[in-house]
């Protein structure tokens, strides 16, 4: 029986430039895991892409330019995970943003760690993106609160309670001592209790619906 004639090795398909710039930002996401985002490695990004160094430089002008669209990327996913449904009553879009926040972090401590550290470190682009993410979360607290007066005290303790948020967060996803939906209340019902702490003449102005949601009625 004649041998059946050799097949040619296909060429490997080359990527278009928008397909190997998102190749190259998901090898940073994922070696984010790993370390803070200044201690990336261009050389290792490049390697495993099957690139040089050089080509990579095509994509992203500069090491910075790089670093913004890995720290951008991952805000993304932040975002994208705690966004709640628009047509919510404001009061449960509270609840559903803090929920797929805890639900991120439940698979994604650890780039959320590296992105912190980033942020520690001073570099400013890291400082913005974090800010930006900070910021979406205040924006959302605030809406929930409703008509309730934005003093400079109250704009304190927004940005205090995500810090709050956060450092629970984080704590709650390491070991995972209690159900997922109880962080989510106790961290809701600490933006009311903060707020009327720092301005008890505000608690005639918490919205019904929100009271009514979080169970404040109740006590």
């Amino acid at each position: 029986m004649p041998a059946s004639p050799s097949r040619p090795v296909p060429a490997r398909a080359r990527l278009s430039a928008d397909d190997r710039r998102r190749q190259l930002v998901g090898i940073g996401l994922r070696m984010l895991t790993e370390r803070p985002i200044h201690e990336l490695s261009i050389d290792e990004i490049a390697a495993e892409a099957g690139i040089s160094r050089g080509l990579l430089f095509h994509y992203f002008a500069t090491k910075r330019d790089f670093y913004v669209a890995v720290v951008r990327a991952a805000a993304r996913r932040i975002l994208r995970a705690a966004r709640p449904d628009p047509g919510a009553p404001l009061a449960e879009q509270l609840t559903q943003s803090l929920d797929g926040y805890l639900g991120f972090l439940e698979r994604r401590r650890e780039p959320y760690v590296a992105l912190l550290r980033g942020s520690a470190g001073g570099a400013d682009y890291v400082v913005e993106i974090y800010e930006e993410i900070r910021g979406a979360f205040v924006e959302r607290a605030a809406a929930a609160l409703g008509p309730v007066s934005r003093t400079p005290r109250t704009e304190l303790v927004l940005r205090g309670w995500f810090s709050f948020v956060e450092d629970t967060a984080l704590a709650w996803a390491k070991e995972r001592p209690m159900p997922r939906e109880d962080v989510v209340l106790l961290l809701a019902q600490a933006l009311p209790a903060l707020v009327t702490t720092a301005e008890p003449g505000l608690r005639a102005e918490l919205p019904a619906e929100l009271v009514t949601h979080l169970g404040l009625d109740r006590r």
